[in-house]
Protein backbone atom coordinates (compact mmCIF):
# COMPACT_ATOMS: atom_id res chain seq x y z
CA UNK A 1 0.00 0.00 0.00
CA UNK A 2 2.87 2.33 0.55
CA UNK A 3 4.50 1.61 -2.31
CA UNK A 4 1.80 2.12 -4.19
CA UNK A 5 1.35 5.31 -2.33
CA UNK A 6 4.89 6.38 -3.44
CA UNK A 7 4.54 5.85 -7.11
CA UNK A 8 1.08 7.76 -7.27
CA UNK A 9 3.30 10.97 -5.44
CA UNK A 10 6.18 10.92 -8.20
CA UNK A 11 3.95 10.69 -10.91
CA UNK A 12 2.10 13.22 -9.34
CA UNK A 13 5.88 15.72 -9.26
CA UNK A 14 6.84 14.29 -12.97
CA UNK A 15 3.14 15.50 -14.54
CA UNK A 16 3.73 18.89 -12.29
CA UNK A 17 7.12 19.53 -13.39
CA UNK A 18 5.89 18.59 -16.56
CA UNK A 19 3.35 20.99 -16.81
CA UNK A 20 5.31 23.81 -15.31
CA UNK A 21 8.04 23.52 -17.82
CA UNK A 22 5.38 23.86 -21.03
CA UNK A 23 3.93 27.06 -19.17
CA UNK A 24 7.38 28.33 -19.30
CA UNK A 25 7.96 27.71 -22.54
CA UNK A 26 4.51 29.48 -23.72
CA UNK A 27 5.21 32.25 -21.32
CA UNK A 28 9.27 32.26 -23.12
CA UNK A 29 7.53 32.44 -26.61
CA UNK A 30 4.79 34.77 -25.91
CA UNK A 31 7.46 36.94 -24.52
CA UNK A 32 9.77 36.79 -27.77
CA UNK A 33 6.94 36.89 -29.87
CA UNK A 34 5.64 40.13 -28.26
CA UNK A 35 9.18 41.61 -28.36
CA UNK A 36 9.70 40.69 -32.36
CA UNK A 37 6.44 42.53 -32.52
CA UNK A 38 7.22 45.81 -30.81
CA UNK A 39 11.16 45.77 -32.30
CA UNK A 40 11.76 47.51 -35.41
CA UNK A 41 15.11 45.91 -36.66
CA UNK A 42 17.31 48.99 -36.87
CA UNK A 43 18.54 49.75 -40.68
CA UNK A 44 21.20 52.19 -41.86
CA UNK A 45 20.75 54.72 -44.77
CA UNK A 46 23.61 54.48 -47.63
CA UNK A 47 24.35 58.16 -46.49
CA UNK A 48 25.07 57.09 -43.03
CA UNK A 49 27.53 54.27 -43.98
CA UNK A 50 29.03 56.88 -45.87
CA UNK A 51 29.34 58.68 -43.03
CA UNK A 52 30.41 56.41 -40.84
CA UNK A 53 33.18 55.39 -43.60
CA UNK A 54 35.13 58.62 -41.81
CA UNK A 55 36.54 61.08 -44.16
CA UNK A 56 38.54 58.91 -46.53
CA UNK A 57 34.86 57.98 -48.02
CA UNK A 58 34.88 61.42 -49.33
CA UNK A 59 37.60 61.05 -52.00
CA UNK A 60 36.21 57.36 -53.19
CA UNK A 61 32.72 59.13 -53.64
CA UNK A 62 34.59 61.54 -55.59
CA UNK A 63 36.67 58.88 -57.62
CA UNK A 64 33.04 57.04 -58.31
CA UNK A 65 31.59 60.40 -59.62
CA UNK A 66 34.90 61.27 -61.99
CA UNK A 67 34.15 57.47 -63.32
CA UNK A 68 30.64 57.77 -64.32
CA UNK A 69 31.28 61.17 -65.89
CA UNK A 70 34.73 59.73 -68.18
CA UNK A 71 32.38 57.02 -68.95
CA UNK A 72 29.20 58.67 -69.92
CA UNK A 73 32.03 61.05 -72.52
CA UNK A 74 33.88 57.87 -73.63
CA UNK A 75 30.73 55.83 -74.28
CA UNK A 76 29.17 59.40 -76.67
CA UNK A 77 32.72 59.84 -78.11
CA UNK A 78 33.56 56.04 -78.85
CA UNK A 79 30.25 55.53 -80.84
CA UNK A 80 30.90 53.98 -84.61
CA UNK A 81 29.50 56.68 -86.52
CA UNK A 82 31.65 59.30 -85.05
CA UNK A 83 34.76 57.04 -85.35
CA UNK A 84 34.33 55.13 -88.33
CA UNK A 85 31.53 56.31 -90.27
CA UNK A 86 30.80 53.05 -92.25
CA UNK A 87 28.54 55.18 -94.52
CA UNK A 88 31.10 57.68 -95.17
CA UNK A 89 33.96 54.83 -95.75
CA UNK A 90 32.02 52.90 -98.28
CA UNK A 91 30.75 55.22 -100.55
CA UNK A 92 34.66 57.02 -100.38
CA UNK A 93 36.37 53.97 -101.40
CA UNK A 94 33.81 53.12 -103.76
CA UNK A 95 34.11 56.79 -105.23
CA UNK A 96 37.73 56.37 -105.62
CA UNK A 97 37.81 52.73 -107.27
CA UNK A 98 35.65 53.93 -109.59
CA UNK A 99 38.17 57.02 -110.82
CA UNK A 100 35.11 59.67 -109.63
CA UNK A 101 37.11 61.96 -107.46
CA UNK A 102 40.53 63.40 -108.08
CA UNK A 103 42.67 64.93 -105.07
CA UNK A 104 40.70 68.47 -104.70
CA UNK A 105 37.37 66.66 -104.24
CA UNK A 106 38.67 64.04 -102.36
CA UNK A 107 40.41 66.00 -99.79
CA UNK A 108 36.67 68.50 -99.70
CA UNK A 109 34.84 64.98 -98.93
CA UNK A 110 37.49 64.44 -96.05
CA UNK A 111 37.20 67.64 -94.37
CA UNK A 112 33.24 67.88 -94.71
CA UNK A 113 33.17 64.22 -92.59
CA UNK A 114 33.31 64.93 -89.07
CA UNK A 115 34.28 61.18 -88.54
CA UNK A 116 37.49 60.48 -87.05
CA UNK A 117 38.83 57.91 -89.89
CA UNK A 118 38.46 61.46 -92.13
CA UNK A 119 41.21 62.80 -90.80
CA UNK A 120 43.03 59.49 -91.93
CA UNK A 121 42.01 59.69 -95.02
CA UNK A 122 42.29 63.38 -95.52
CA UNK A 123 46.22 62.44 -94.70
CA UNK A 124 46.30 60.26 -97.41
CA UNK A 125 45.19 62.11 -99.82
CA UNK A 126 47.25 65.39 -99.29
CA UNK A 127 49.91 62.36 -100.33
CA UNK A 128 47.87 61.95 -103.55
CA UNK A 129 50.41 59.99 -106.45
CA UNK A 130 53.33 59.67 -104.64
CA UNK A 131 55.05 56.44 -103.75
CA UNK A 132 53.25 54.17 -101.84
CA UNK A 133 55.83 53.79 -98.78
CA UNK A 134 55.02 57.80 -98.61
CA UNK A 135 50.95 57.54 -98.37
CA UNK A 136 51.14 54.71 -95.80
CA UNK A 137 53.58 56.58 -93.70
CA UNK A 138 51.06 59.53 -93.29
CA UNK A 139 48.78 57.52 -92.77
CA UNK A 140 50.37 55.59 -89.83
CA UNK A 141 51.11 58.85 -88.57
CA UNK A 142 47.78 60.40 -88.68
CA UNK A 143 46.44 57.00 -86.91
CA UNK A 144 48.38 57.38 -84.10
CA UNK A 145 47.05 60.41 -83.34
CA UNK A 146 43.79 59.47 -84.01
CA UNK A 147 44.47 56.37 -81.84
CA UNK A 148 45.74 58.46 -78.89
CA UNK A 149 42.55 61.47 -78.95
CA UNK A 150 40.56 57.75 -78.70
CA UNK A 151 42.44 56.92 -75.71
CA UNK A 152 42.01 60.25 -74.00
CA UNK A 153 40.36 59.66 -70.21
CA UNK A 154 40.88 56.12 -70.42
CA UNK A 155 44.11 56.48 -67.88
CA UNK A 156 41.66 58.02 -65.67
CA UNK A 157 39.46 55.00 -65.41
CA UNK A 158 42.34 52.83 -64.75
CA UNK A 159 43.66 55.37 -62.23
CA UNK A 160 40.53 55.13 -60.63
CA UNK A 161 40.65 51.43 -60.64
CA UNK A 162 44.05 51.51 -58.73
CA UNK A 163 43.63 53.81 -56.18
CA UNK A 164 39.98 53.31 -55.10
CA UNK A 165 40.76 49.93 -53.10
CA UNK A 166 44.44 51.84 -51.82
CA UNK A 167 42.25 54.40 -50.39
CA UNK A 168 39.42 52.02 -48.72
CA UNK A 169 42.81 50.09 -47.32
CA UNK A 170 44.14 53.27 -45.91
CA UNK A 171 40.67 54.01 -44.27
CA UNK A 172 40.30 50.49 -42.94
CA UNK A 173 43.97 50.48 -41.34
CA UNK A 174 42.95 54.09 -39.97
CA UNK A 175 39.89 52.97 -38.72
CA UNK A 176 41.30 49.91 -36.99
CA UNK A 177 44.22 52.24 -35.16
CA UNK A 178 41.40 54.39 -33.71
CA UNK A 179 39.09 51.27 -32.44
CA UNK A 180 42.60 49.64 -30.57
CA UNK A 181 43.43 53.37 -29.16
CA UNK A 182 40.05 53.55 -27.63
CA UNK A 183 39.57 50.40 -26.53
CA UNK A 184 43.13 51.06 -24.51
CA UNK A 185 40.96 54.02 -23.29
CA UNK A 186 37.82 52.10 -22.06
CA UNK A 187 40.14 49.21 -20.38
CA UNK A 188 38.66 45.76 -20.45
CA UNK A 189 34.92 47.11 -19.81
CA UNK A 190 33.08 46.63 -23.10
CA UNK A 191 36.47 45.68 -25.19
CA UNK A 192 34.56 43.22 -27.60
CA UNK A 193 31.61 45.33 -27.92
CA UNK A 194 34.15 48.86 -29.12
CA UNK A 195 35.85 46.40 -31.44
CA UNK A 196 33.50 44.85 -32.98
CA UNK A 197 31.70 48.55 -33.46
CA UNK A 198 35.31 49.84 -34.54
CA UNK A 199 36.08 47.37 -37.30
CA UNK A 200 32.73 47.33 -38.80
CA UNK A 201 33.09 50.74 -39.19
CA UNK A 202 36.72 50.62 -40.42
CA UNK A 203 35.72 47.97 -43.14
CA UNK A 204 33.36 50.16 -44.94
CA UNK A 205 36.01 52.01 -46.62
CA UNK A 206 37.50 48.61 -47.83
CA UNK A 207 34.01 47.86 -49.39
CA UNK A 208 33.46 51.28 -50.92
CA UNK A 209 36.64 51.60 -52.58
CA UNK A 210 36.10 47.99 -54.28
CA UNK A 211 32.98 48.61 -55.01
CA UNK A 212 34.20 51.57 -57.16
CA UNK A 213 37.77 50.00 -58.49
CA UNK A 214 35.82 46.80 -60.05
CA UNK A 215 33.38 48.57 -62.09
CA UNK A 216 36.53 51.09 -63.12
CA UNK A 217 38.57 47.93 -64.28
CA UNK A 218 35.99 46.67 -66.28
CA UNK A 219 34.74 50.15 -68.10
CA UNK A 220 38.24 50.66 -68.82
CA UNK A 221 39.27 47.07 -70.36
CA UNK A 222 36.01 47.68 -72.21
CA UNK A 223 36.81 50.73 -73.63
CA UNK A 224 40.35 49.81 -74.18
CA UNK A 225 39.28 46.77 -76.21
CA UNK A 226 36.91 48.85 -78.59
CA UNK A 227 39.94 51.43 -79.10
CA UNK A 228 41.77 48.53 -80.41
CA UNK A 229 39.57 47.48 -82.58
CA UNK A 230 38.07 50.72 -83.67
CA UNK A 231 42.23 51.54 -84.53
CA UNK A 232 42.32 47.83 -86.43
CA UNK A 233 39.13 49.17 -88.44
CA UNK A 234 40.74 52.25 -88.96
CA UNK A 235 44.38 51.12 -90.30
CA UNK A 236 42.57 48.34 -92.74
CA UNK A 237 40.53 50.72 -94.54
CA UNK A 238 43.51 53.42 -94.70
CA UNK A 239 45.80 50.34 -96.05
CA UNK A 240 42.82 50.03 -99.08
CA UNK A 241 43.01 54.29 -100.02
CA UNK A 242 47.11 53.21 -99.94
CA UNK A 243 46.66 50.90 -102.69
CA UNK A 244 44.26 53.50 -104.60
CA UNK A 245 45.69 57.06 -104.64
CA UNK A 246 49.58 55.47 -104.81
CA UNK A 247 52.16 56.11 -107.84
CA UNK A 248 51.50 52.50 -107.92
CA UNK A 249 48.15 51.90 -107.50
CA UNK A 250 47.42 54.98 -109.90
CA UNK A 251 49.60 52.90 -112.62
CA UNK A 252 47.63 49.82 -111.74
CA UNK A 253 44.50 50.93 -112.82
CA UNK A 254 45.80 53.30 -115.47
CA UNK A 255 46.96 49.96 -117.28
CA UNK A 256 44.10 47.67 -115.94
CA UNK A 257 41.95 50.43 -118.12
CA UNK A 258 44.13 50.31 -120.88
CA UNK A 259 44.37 46.67 -121.30
CA UNK A 260 40.09 46.66 -120.82
CA UNK A 261 39.97 48.81 -123.50
CA UNK A 262 42.16 47.15 -126.22
CA UNK A 263 40.01 44.30 -125.62
CA UNK A 264 36.63 46.03 -126.17
CA UNK A 265 38.31 47.73 -129.38
CA UNK A 266 39.99 43.79 -130.44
Amino acid sequence: MSCNIRVFCMATGVLAAHGIAIANIAAAQQVVGEAAQGEIIPTRSLFDMLLAGGPLMLPIAIASFVMLLVTFERTVSLRQRRVVSRLFVERFLLQLREGALDRNEALERCEEEPSHIACVFAAAVRKWGKPAVEVEQAVLDEGERTGNVLRRYLRVLNGVATVSPLLGLLGTVWGMMESFNSIANHGAIGRAELLAGGISHAMITTVGGLFVAIPALILYLYFAGRVDRLIMEIDHHGQEVVGLISLEGLEERKNSRMATARRKAA
